[in-house]
């Protein structure tokens, strides 16, 4: 059953996005005093005393949009309107009844639902004499609320539950898997989302920064909940021409961190820009297995194959030759729904679990195979590892050192995992402990003892942390070659007559052998010193 909705409505700049946000206790919509920043409905869930309900916001009602927008906002605004269950009618009372304040009253007279009047910006009493002169709006005394000091934000909340229907006390279904749509401007992510959720819910224009809000949508498919998250177009944070700009990027990052997949969007008409690369890189940063999705393929696939686009995808991103590509016709439909089926299969591959005993047997084959260079005159060692967490998988190794294993090695370790374990594609989460390092590998429970196991996956008896496991054995031919000890034999010295005339019955034989090793003559002949080996640096 879908839950309740309750519409905040009004003019332009009376509060609506901060009020969202007050009763949301996040910063979800953009807040700017210029006027029309918020254009789609933005929405959230929100659940008091075992009540929940959806909570939108609006644009404002009238506004004359700089990109002309205008029919596209007040169709946002309509929509939220006739789905409502409740209308949160706002005014300000600083400034008093409006012209444009009279016509949104004329407008909700005749929606044949319950409206609460509510009058913002009241953050010292002294305000509440100039309600009186809102009363001529025809909805009778307002409510008053301050969305900056949160004044009245709980007599709100309650007016809200006494006007919701009485048969929205179940819990909404659990979310399936989060997406993340992100891209450039004008790659048709917010075509994209309309295309999954089968209506008209974000505005789409070839107008670039349509989107500006990260916008959270709802839909079903085969019985299951998602959720979308469109986000605002990414460009040059040089070319940025305000603080909008500047809100909208970090609200696209957080909805990277947020979100189960992301869906990295490119236009098939153009080349990989800058933006590109660093969305790319946040996506690594963040471990969020992904999807490069080609969109608008049907404007280019005569002139160009599939395997050539892709090439140049992997010949670009190198660092993420394992991230699936997609290529799809979001106006048309075409391989959405497959796109949303392989993003459940990469969610699922990021819960994966790989045993101890099997994990330790492949690390001991890629350190057989591939040798880890020699580092600030050692060479790197990992005496065991096993999975400690999932999304993403994160493998815990604990080591002679981890500051011996550089980027190229951890490549290298990575790459055999993937070929080998059920993370073919999807990030893998690589951390070095080192052996005297205080603490314990945490992650499952009953996945700590596991720990105690040596290479080969076999338990150690009466772990305490201070056996040392076999380690690695080096390939052959770089065997380690045992510091042989010399034995020095010293030979017995005849002991000398008293008197020096006396002849010796025995030439002394004038040797090194023949003193001890405090009496030796050492030679003064320069030995070369060994040459250091190499430090690799990272």
């Amino acid at each position: 059953m879908p839950l309740p909705i309750v519409a905040i409505v009004g003019r332009p700049n009376v509060g609506k996005s901060s009020l969202f946000n007050t009763l949301a206790n996040r910063r979800i919509s953009i807040v700017d005093p210029i006027a029309g920043v918020t254009r789609d409905r933005v929405s959230t869930l929100l659940e008091y005393e075992g009540r929940h309900f959806e909570l939108v916001d609006t644009g404002g009602m009238g506004i004359q949009d700089i990109d002309n927008l205008t029919e596209d906002v007040e169709r946002q605004i309509q929509n939220a309107i006739e789905t409502a269950a409740v209308v949160l009618f706002l005014v300000d009372i600083r400034v008093g009844v409006t012209p444009l304040d009279q016509t949104v009253a004329e407008r909700l007279r005749s929606i044949g639902r319950p409206v609460i009047f509510v009058a913002n910006k009241a953050d010292d009493s002294n305000l509440d004499n100039a309600a009186t002169e809102l009363y001529r709006l025809g909805y009778g005394p307002p409510l008053l609320v301050s969305a900056n000091s949160r004044r009245g934000k709980e007599d709100l909340i309650y007016a809200i539950i006494d006007k919701l229907p009485l048969d929205t006390g179940e819990a909404p279904d659990s979310v399936e898997l989060k997406l993340a749509i992100v891209g450039r401007r004008n790659v048709g992510k917010s075509t994209f989302i309309n295309s999954l959720a089968e209506e008209e819910r974000v505005i789409v224009s070839e107008v670039a920064g349509t989107t500006r809000d990260s916008i959270d949508v709802r839909f079903e498919r085969d019985g299951k909940t998602f959720i979308a998250i469109d986000t605002a177009g990414v460009r040059k944070k040089s070319s940025m021409s305000g603080n909008v700009e500047f809100y909208s990027l970090h609200r696209a990052e957080r909805s990277i961190r947020r979100a189960d997949v992301v869906l990295h969007f490119f236009d098939a008409r153009t080349r990989v820009g800058r933006v590109d690369k660093q969305l790319a890189e946040y996506i690594i940063e963040n471990h969020k297995p992904a999807i490069f999705v080609v969109n608008k393929w049907d404007l280019v696939m005569h002139a160009m194959e599939t395997e050539k686009m892709a090439k140049y995808l992997r010949d670009v991103f190198p660092m993420l030759d394992h991230v699936p590509i997609a290529f799809v016709t979001a106006k048309q439909g075409k391989n959405t729904i497959r796109l949303l089926n392989l993003a459940q299969q990469l969610y699922k591959q990021a819960g994966q679990r790989l045993g101890t005993g099997e994990l330790n047997r492949i690390l001991k084959n890629a350190f057989a195979n591939n040798v880890p260079p020699v580092r600030f005159n050692r060479v790197a060692k990992v005496y065991y590892a096993a999975q400690v967490a999932v999304f993403p998988p994160t493998i815990a190794m604990v080591t002679n050192g981890p500051e011996l294993f550089d980027n190229t090695y951890t490549k290298y370790l990575t790459k055999v995992l993937r070929d080998t374990s059920p993370f073919g594609e999807v990030p893998i989460k690589m951390i070095y402990r080192a052996k005297n390092e205080g603490g314990k590998i945490r992650g499952k429970p009953g996945e700590v003892e596991d720990l105690a196991v040596d290479l080969d996956g076999n338990p150690i008896p009466d772990f305490s942390g201070e056996i040392e496991p076999d380690e690695f054995p080096p390939p052959p031919g770089r065997e380690k070659a045992k510091p042989a000890r010399t034995k020095v034999k010293v030979a017995a010295i005849k002991e000398e007559p008293a008197d020096p005339s006396e002849k010796r019955s025995e030439p002394r034989r004038d040797n090194i052998v023949n003193k001890a090793p405090s009496q030796r003559i050492k030679s003064k002949k320069k030995v070369p010193k060994p040459k250091k080996p190499g430090v690799w640096d990272i």
